[in-house]
């Protein structure tokens, strides 16, 4: 780390999904929330750096989408802002290497990463707590929030990030991902393998996006690599333990339809 002088700004190499990237920023809530992704290296594939008014503009973000709700605004510190506005700004750079932001808690169990993804609400972080109740130490979370996915020719793998929701779920690991899966809620746990391409609208809204053509262009291209290469579900599910265990086995391909 190096700090920049009397405007507090102070660099910082972390890498995420395997590209080093040099942050700026000006806040030691910051610097302690990368911990754990930081980095060594010469020449970074990214820079970015948070200014005041990307705060600020995190903030008015935050009190519109609070009027939209009818819910109280909230009085975020700054220091938090800051994170909001360096991840938004690392994912508008990542775009260019194949590299999407995606809504969704993400485990993984044996070699491969399941990602789910839901209305805010809906319970991912509650169905992916059962799998480690029924799965104990083979399960290991990717990041409970926000994972980076990145898609090639070759492949799709999901990284753990430090944004990794309010439970600070998630380990700075990768794997491949095997599937989508979107949850509801219903009263028994059933799966079904769903048409990726049906789904784009779904997966799409649950993708960092941003008013600006080229980077939709660009998103909406690797979005639809990523379908053509991972197999996507939909999960009804409760809050039994069984929930897991019927997710697990549809994903593996073991039956077209599992109910408990």
């Amino acid at each position: 780390m190096k700090n920049k002088g009397d405007n507090l700004v102070t660099e910082v190499k972390i890498r995420l999904a395997e590209k080093n990237i040099l942050a700026r920023v000006s806040h030691q809530y910051t610097l302690d929330f990368l911990l754990g992704y930081y980095s060594e290296f010469d020449t970074p594939d990214l820079e970015v750096t948070v200014y005041p008014t990307d705060i600020l503009a995190e903030r008015q973000k935050s009190d519109e989408e609070a009027e939209l709700e009818g819910i109280p605004k909230v009085n975020y510190p700054d220091s938090y802002l800051e994170t909001l506005a360096l991840y938004r700004k690392i994912a508008e750079g990542l775009i260019d290497f194949g590299i999407i932001l995606f809504h969704g808690s993400t485990l993984e169990l044996d070699g491969e990463a399941f990602l789910f993804t839901a209305k805010s609400g809906t319970g991912k972080s509650t169905h992916t707590r059962l799998w480690r109740e029924v799965y104990g130490d083979r399960v290991r979370m990717v990041n409970d929030d926000k994972p980076l996915i990145a898609i090639s020719d070759e492949s799709v793998r999901v990284y753990g990030t430090p944004w990794n929701g309010k439970h600070r779920l998630g380990e700075n690991i990768s794997a491949p991902l095997a599937a989508i899966c979107i949850l509801e809620r219903g009263k028994e746990n059933s799966i079904t393998e769903l048409k990726p391409s049906s789904e784009f609208p779904k997966i799409l809204s649950q993708t960092y996006r941003k008013s600006d053509a080229d980077f939709m262009r660009k998103t909406l291209s690797l979005l639809s690599k990523l379908l053509s290469k991972i197999r996507v579900y939909k999960l009804y599910c409760n809050m039994n333990p069984e929930a897991a265990r019927v997710a697990y086995e549809g994903m593996k391909g073991r039956n077209n339809e599992i109910k408990s």
